[in-house]
């Protein structure tokens, strides 16, 4: 199977009204526990509105994100699926929860960290 990060930008859902927030919340958890349900929900989370911190490869930390990012996420899931067709069919139901457009991309294969991950999850 393939790993796909699914995406929304900050501010994706400043349009809708405050007093549908909580119906909105309790959309997207749906769809996160059919995706949960059908096993191929990794992770995800909704991001904090708060300024990126970038670390350079010396360790200097400065106030991100990069001058050249126009848009940051503001929340993302990632899902584990056989095809981009049934990523793109998560992200269709994650867009009509969330009331905004969802990105779709691939994520590049890590095998020797899936090893990793496997060994460790062995030892819990």
């Amino acid at each position: 199977m393939t790993r796909y990060l699914i995406s929304f930008n900050e501010g994706a859902m400043d349009h809708i009204p405050a007093e549908e927030i909580h119906d909105v919340g309790k959309a997207v958890h749906a769809v996160v526990q059919e995706a949960v349900d059908a096993g191929v929900w990794v992770f995800g989370g909704g991001l904090e509105r708060q300024r990126a911190s970038v670390v350079a490869p010396d360790g200097m930390v400065t106030d991100g994100p990069y001058p050249e990012t126009k848009e940051v996420v503001g929340g993302f899931a990632i899902v584990d699926v056989p095809s981009r067709e049934e990523a793109l069919a998560w992200a269709a139901r994650l867009a009509g929860a969330c009331r905004c457009a969802q990105e779709v991309r691939e994520l590049g294969a890590a095998p020797e960290q899936d090893a990793m991950l496997r060994q460790a999850d062995r030892r819990w």
